[in-house]
């Protein structure tokens, strides 16, 4: 039976199959959790299995690589959350990261994941609450992919903040 379930933590601590990085479109190691998994997987590692995949990626694409020293999960799903800085970022874009994120734990026969607030942080721009926006397309998402596929998939939400999760937590009820 599939769950979903918002946490105030980080993606990075969670034992799962698989934790997102809320990427870039060429895969480079950022801030944020972005820097926080490239640090923990190892540097030059992570960088070689991403310098192997074609880039630049589009707006909700989503890529796997290994997890390297990363012990609590195996893989590494790379989800590029459109910038809301730039004008022509869309909705759909991020709820495409979400999903295709689980179209690809899907592909890859795993069933759990962590997720931080894509496009919550600087990618937040222009929207008035980015992680209210973020958990919203997150659960839609899901709520989509159990429709269309029979596949049990445990997926947990990440707030780092204590305030990002005050403000996220109402949205589903346990």
């Amino acid at each position: 039976m599939s769950s979903f379930k918002i946490i105030h933590g980080s993606c990075v601590l969670q034992d799962v199959d698989a934790v997102v990085n809320a990427a870039n479109k060429y895969l480079a190691s950022g801030g944020g959790v972005c820097g926080e998994i490239f640090r923990r997987a190892g540097y030059e590692k992570l960088n070689l299995a991403c310098s192997k995949i074609k880039t630049p990626l589009d707006d909700g694409d989503a890529v796997i690589t290994e997890a390297f020293n990363i012990t609590n999960a195996k893989y590494i799903i790379h989800a590029v959350g459109p910038d809301f800085n730039n004008s022509s970022a869309k909705l759909d874009d991020l709820f495409r990261a979400y999903y295709n994120s689980l179209v690809v734990l899907k592909d890859n026969n795993l069933h759990s994941i962590s997720f931080p607030l894509i496009s919550s942080g600087i990618y937040g721009g222009n929207l008035d609450n980015p992680a209210i926006v973020s958990a919203e397309e997150c659960l839609k998402a899901y709520n989509e992919f159990n429709l269309k596929y029979e596949y049990d998939i445990n997926v947990i939400l990440c707030a780092y903040s204590i305030d990002e999760f005050n403000r996220i937590k109402s949205i589903i009820s346990d």
